[in-house]
């Protein structure tokens, strides 16, 4: 029988929280796999899930893309003793193409009457008996073969295959993410459901400046990132009247600080409303004008919200890479503008000054549009387990 052996990594620092930790990445991982016929059991160093082959892959998709899992085994279980853990090493080397292996034995059941390297010795002199023109390099192996012997059971395995790492979704509480529909955004939303944070989405949409095309740009990118967690609400938020208001009285310079401190405003008031704790964008530091550390500081001034930043000191490349591995990379570019690029002036102000902020915005009924913004807010749900259909909102 094979099982998947999940290592924990970070979870095992959390001392006294580690169960919460642990319990929460075993109730995500039962719901993404509540389709499968599985078994799941916890230990205080790991997890191990029992399966059946034919599932294995799609089993191995949903892994990959759950949080707190550091690293995982597709592990042989044999019964611990030594002629069914020497015959489980032996087949797997006869099934293997390689010229130089390592043997690593863990020993977590003393009473096993061999030590760890004296028994890694022995199963390393079988695999020379047994196979020709191989020899043993414990630096450089081209395979390591593990064996884990516990009590009753023990496990031996090749592969190690790395996990997402981070800390369970939901161990952490909700943010809202400000998603955009370029390309920082989702990244910035993946890396703080990294993080263990339930991640909501906002979307301003300015109809008939921005389109239905670049709405749905945005539900795709939900979807991609809902494949990390399990359920996401999409919030669109009606922007068109306070964006006008902006560039029919405001300096075209400060248009975009305006216009952000406007987003600031709703995104504290939807905080509130839908019980989030803090306020996630894709801003980089010195990315564009509204992204200097000037403008970032008035910008933030309207808001007593945390605001986090995952994706502030990396640069354009590092972002790329991680949507592209996301795989949101390629529906970022397609070419619908969003509230931030639709009405971008050519010289936008990157060191602005507060009280020319708020002299401009005098001349806006401000609030009582951000109230109506936040009544009129659309609603989308988005869970991992179907595919949703907006169409008829498209």
């Amino acid at each position: 029988m094979k099982v998947i052996l999940i290592k924990y990594g970070e979870l095992i620092t959390k001392k006294g929280n580690r169960k919460f930790f642990i319990k929460k990445l075993e109730e995500n991982l039962r719901h993404k796999l509540k389709k499968f016929d599985i078994k799941i059991q916890i230990e205080i160093s790991r997890m191990t899930i029992e399966f059946l082959d034919s599932d294995l892959k799609e089993i191995e998709k949903v892994i990959q893309n759950t949080f707190g899992i550091y690293k995982y085994h597709i592990a042989e279980c044999v019964d611990t003793n030594r002629e069914s853990i020497e015959q489980k090493v032996l087949e797997i080397s006869q099934n293997k193409d390689f010229h130089t292996f390592k043997i690593e034995v863990k020993r977590s059941d003393k009473t096993f009457p061999i030590s760890s390297l004296e028994y890694a010795k022995i199963l390393g002199g079988i695999i020379l008996k047994n196979k020709k023109n191989i020899s043993v390099d414990v630096h450089q192996p081209e395979i390591t073969i593990t064996v884990e012997i516990k009590h009753g059971v023990s496990y031996v395995y090749t592969d190690s295959i790395l996990g997402s790492g981070g800390y369970p979704v939901g161990t952490q509480e909700k943010g809202l993410l400000m998603l955009s529909g370029g390309i920082d955004s989702p990244v910035a939303g993946y890396l703080a459901m990294k993080r263990g944070i339930r991640v909501d989405a906002v979307y301003f949409e300015a109809i008939p400046h921005t389109s239905l095309e670049a709405r749905n740009k945005v539900i795709e990118l939900t979807k991609k990132l809902v494949q990390y967690t399990n359920c996401m609400h999409l919030y669109i938020v009606p922007f068109t009247q306070i964006q006008e208001e902006i560039y029919k009285n405001c300096n075209p310079d400060y248009c975009i600080t305006i216009m952000r401190r406007m987003m600031y405003r709703i995104m504290e008031e939807l905080v509130k409303k839908f019980q989030a704790k803090v306020i996630i964008n894709g801003e980089s530091i010195g990315q564009v004008a509204s992204q200097t550390l000037v403008s970032m500081n008035v910008i933030n001034a309207v808001t007593h919200i945390p605001v986090i930043r995952p994706v502030a000191c990396l640069d354009k490349l590092e972002i790329m890479d991680i949507a592209r591995k996301i795989d949101t990379y390629d529906i970022s570019i397609l070419p619908y503008e969003d509230c931030c690029t639709v009405f971008v002036p050519k010289h936008p102000v990157i060191h602005p000054r507060l009280d020319m902020c708020v002299k401009m915005e005098e001349k806006i009924p401000y609030q009582e549009m951000i109230q109506k913004c936040v009544e009129e807010v659309q609603v989308l749900k988005i869970t991992d387990q179907e595919e949703s259909d907006f169409s008829s909102l498209l």
